[in-house]
């Protein structure tokens, strides 16, 4: 008898073939692939759907496809359509086209009660939860990082800022604390993504589920999933574990882009708060003095690439119908594209905030030249009894009256304060230096150095356990 060709009499055209395979860039899952194809080749076994022979060539075929892609040595991902109508389509066709290769019509027997639909999401959410893990490490690296900065630089004053004017002196390590808890919500994010992903959709077959007696369930074990995705429409047609994925390689980004543009700022002549290692910054090719914040710069230029990623995601999927639809093929790109920018972007961050020495002295020198220390000489008068709105006003205009006399706070005497309101003594003296303020602070979570003390130890400890803490 004559082989049946299936539906279609003849090939697919090369350009049609060109523009919808999508294997030069799902070849990246190929380990996704196999691993979910030996869990799914081991339960059909189990139920006795397929032989434990059959199953056993399968299951050393697969391993020896697995290291030939490791080598570069699998001809469908080196020649795409080398057999059959579909093998050069993508990496799970290329795979079974190899597999039935190497051991005939048993390798045929792998694709029986599963669709592609339901193997690219397992792939998919198998890829988010090695990417994810490596997301929630490197997030950990980076705030060890600035832990470490802070703890060095503890006892180190700045301004800190509101609409990047002077506001009110900080502790150093207060402001390098903030991007870790920053950091922390992005690592709580990562986690929250894993712990959605983490359910098996194979065996939703193309989306009505499979007539055969299958266990989806214990694939899933298999796998290391605590259980699956239900409902099988949703399970081939769900790609929120992507789009979680990415909006938090976004939102990280977002985080790595802020502190990238303060030390821009910082690193500049103007400001010179910090100095950038040699190993992260770059010169010109014209102008032989320039040292440039290049790789900051890079990582808040990255972010719009991965905000990019996001919204090309979300876009592909807005109007789309239940269950699968090929658009979908679209979404690897920008889910890889996510998971390298932002995994490259937090450790080239992580090894530049290590090389960064800071410059206490300009600090100091920028602190005494302002008038940051205006919220405590308000508070000062409110502790003796003005009301706030009057001691601001007080203030307000010694400020204006320095300004206007070409003079700063550091300049001043007890005589001058006096004459803003009678209400100042001796004491109000010490206001003048910008750490006193910072040690009258009291409230929790603020910058007194009891406060940053407590939150170094607490970092130190939180920090020091697992990642997924």
């Amino acid at each position: 008898m004559k082989a049946s060709k299936g539906r279609f009499a003849g090939s697919l055209h090369p350009e049609a073939l060109a523009f919808s395979s999508s294997l030069a860039v799902d070849r990246r899952l190929f380990e996704e692939d196999i691993d979910g194809s030996l869990a799914h080749v081991a339960m059909l076994a189990r139920q006795s759907v397929i032989s434990a022979a059959e199953a056993g060539k399968i299951r050393k075929a697969l391993e020896d496809i697995r290291q030939e892609i490791r080598r570069g040595r699998l001809p469908a991902l080196q020649r795409p359509g080398f057999t059959g109508r579909f093998a050069g389509d993508d990496i799970h066709m290329a795979i079974e086209a190899r597999l039935i290769e190497k051991v005939g019509k048993a390798g045929g027997r792998l694709h029986t009660a599963r669709s592609r639909n339901d193997q690219i999401a397992l792939d998919e959410r198998l890829y988010i939860r090695t990417a994810g893990g490596m997301l929630i490490e490197r997030i950990r690296d980076l705030q060890r990082a600035l832990l470490a900065q802070a703890v060095r630089n503890r006892s180190v004053i700045m301004p800190g800022y509101t609409h990047l004017q002077h506001a009110q002196p900080l502790l150093l390590a207060h402001h390098l604390l903030a991007h870790v808890a920053m950091l922390d919500r992005d690592r709580g994010r990562a986690m929250d993504c894993l712990r959605r992903s983490s359910r098996s959709p194979l065996g939703a077959g193309a989306l009505a589920g499979t007539s055969f007696p299958i266990d989806r369930k214990f694939v899933a074990r298999r796998l290391g999933f605590p259980g699956i995705v239900e409902n099988s429409i949703d399970a081939v047609s769900d790609r929120d574990a992507l789009v979680e994925f990415v909006a938090a390689c976004a939102v990280t980004m977002m985080h790595l882009s802020r502190l990238g543009e303060e030390l821009v700022l910082w690193s500049s002549h103007e400001w010179g708060f910090v100095e950038i290692g040699d190993a992260f910054a770059t010169g010109s090719s014209i102008m032989p003095q320039k040292k440039n914040p290049d790789i900051a710069e890079l990582v808040r230029g990255k972010t719009g690439r991965v905000y990019g990623d996001l919204v090309a995601l979300l876009t592909v999927l807005k109007g789309l119908p239940l269950a699968y639809n090929r658009d979908m093929q679209e979404d690897k790109e920008p889910l890889f594209d996510a998971a390298d920018t932002t995994l490259a972007s937090l450790r080239v961050t992580s090894l530049l905030v290590s090389s960064l020495e800071f410059h206490p002295d300009r600090f100091e020198e920028e602190l005494r030249s302002d008038f940051s220390t205006a919220t405590d000489f308000a508070d000062y008068l409110v502790r003796k009894g003005l009301p706030f709105r009057s001691a601001h006003a007080a203030v307000g205009g010694l400020v204006r009256r320095c300004v206007e006399s070409g003079r700063s706070f550091g300049d001043l005497s007890l005589k001058d304060l006096k004459k803003c309101s009678p209400l100042f003594t001796s004491d109000a003296v010490e206001l003048l230096k910008p750490r006193r303020g910072i040690a009258l602070k009291r409230s929790s979570g603020s910058t007194s150095p009891r406060e940053v003390a407590l939150a170094l130890r607490r970092w130190e400890k939180r920090l020091a356990g697992p990642a997924a803490r």
